[in-house]
């Protein structure tokens, strides 16, 4: 694959000049820092958006709707867990 560009018409013929660092279309690091929250199956959905670094824009959403739903369900199965007992209420009996 080359990656140079043809030089504009005027120049010499045959000559090419470097693909700029800066394409668009090329994958590049966000470089978004990312905490440990503390919850291992969280932190590996959110590990997950490293993936993106090395994917060009269009194939972003791909990796940050498959997170979504990770974490939505990691959030789900916290609603679905049962709770602490929940103590009984004390009445006072006043005399």
């Amino acid at each position: 694959m080359n990656d140079a560009v043809p030089e504009p018409e005027g120049t010499d013929p045959g000559s090419v000049r470097p693909t700029p660092d800066d394409d668009p279309a090329a994958p590049a690091p966000l470089e978004v820092p990312r905490a440990p929250t503390g919850h291992p199956e969280v932190d590996a959905h959110v590990a997950r958006l490293a993936d993106a670094d090395h994917l060009t824009t269009d194939g972003h959403a791909e990796v940050y709707e498959d997170v979504h739903r990770g974490l939505r369900d990691a959030l789900t199965a916290l609603d679905a867990r049962p709770g602490p007992p929940v103590p009984p209420p004390v009445h006072e009996h006043r005399s």
